[in-house]
């Protein structure tokens, strides 16, 4: 039921989060010199304007159906890890933390490239006039038809220099800021605490790795049309800075950092609130108490709830 929780938890915030991050891919990987969009709200409205809403949500279904596998595997690899370590201290939930992360990369990349394929399908387009690919499966299908294996694994290195640190950061985060507000069992404001630990501990670990998320995106849409423009990733970055200075960095930036708080929120909101209803728990303060990092089980939930927000 804890695994099944983190699941739900994890679709909730794919649903709320993915159109900023429709919109941070827009503005990572838009033409330098023909820019469509000036901004975070810009690209929102325009998306809503010419595509429809349902603009915002392409390529769901690529984040969707991964979501089941990644969390499995970080919810193996995290547990087994720190059993291995056998102390729950913030170093070992760093450690942890990037094993899972490095680990789930054989899945989460290829789930990104169908997803930003097709994000960028129909740019500008209400209805598209010829679609590419029919949905994220078929999207994978032609790139392998026509690129084999290493085209549906493009970016995986720069997945994993992303996803290591990056789900490290975001445990080591939640770890120090659950001790450091206490949230304990029976504290009423326990739920609160939660999310926000959970929220901030999002923010920090997409500002840890977010220079290679933005090279990453650029390179998974690199392709899109049969028109390759980067020959390996130190070309794609190399191309990068030299048109558009360090501040390519940061491209998306603000639309990223939008979606993490209320992602990891609603993510920690709904595993905590499946988990009372499974349980049948009808007191405030025992609810959350399965989310707690002072009790053995909040580790499951914990691996759950993070490996799905991220």
């Amino acid at each position: 039921m804890d695994f099944l929780a983190g699941c739900i938890g994890g679709a909730a915030g794919v649903l709320v989060g993915h159109p900023f991050d429709t919109v941070k891919v827009r503005l990572q990987v838009q033409n330098v010199d023909k820019p469509l969009y000036r901004g975070t709200y810009h690209c929102f409205q325009s998306i809503v304007r010419q595509e429809s809403m349902f603009g915002l949500y392409k390529g769901i279904g690529s984040p969707m159906m991964g979501l089941t596998f990644i969390n499995a595997i970080v919810f193996g690899v995290q547990g087994n890890t720190m059993r291995y370590l056998g102390h729950d201290t913030p170093m070992n939930q760093f450690l942890a933390g990037a094993a899972a992360g490095a680990i789930q990369c054989v899945i989460c990349c290829p789930m990104e490239l169908a997803k930003t394929r097709m994000q960028m399908q129909g740019t500008g387009e209400k209805k598209s006039k010829r679609k590419l690919y029919k949905n994220s499966l078929d999207c994978l299908a032609h790139i392998y038809k026509r690129e084999g294996l290493l085209g549906v694994n493009r970016g995986m290195v720069t997945t994993l220099i992303r996803e290591t640190p990056c789900f490290g950061v975001y445990f080591l985060t939640y770890d120090i800021l659950t001790r450091s507000i206490g949230c304990e069992p029976g504290d009423r404001y326990m739920i609160p605490k939660l999310l926000f630990a959970g929220g901030m501990s999002g923010v920090t670990c997409w500002l840890s790795t977010y220079p290679v998320d933005v090279i990453k995106s650029r390179f998974q849409a690199d392709g899109v049309g049969g028109v390759y423009q980067y020959s390996s990733i130190a070309d794609c970055v190399r191309q990068s800075v030299k048109k558009e200075g360090l501040i390519v960095f940061t491209r998306g930036l603000t639309s990223t950092l939008l979606r993490a708080f209320p992602v990891n929120a609603v993510t920690f909101a709904t595993v905590t609130l499946v988990l009372m209803y499974a349980r049948g728990v009808e007191e405030g303060p025992k609810d959350c108490e399965p989310v707690t990092p002072v009790t053995a089980h909040h580790t499951q939930v914990q691996q759950q709830a993070q490996a799905s927000s991220l």
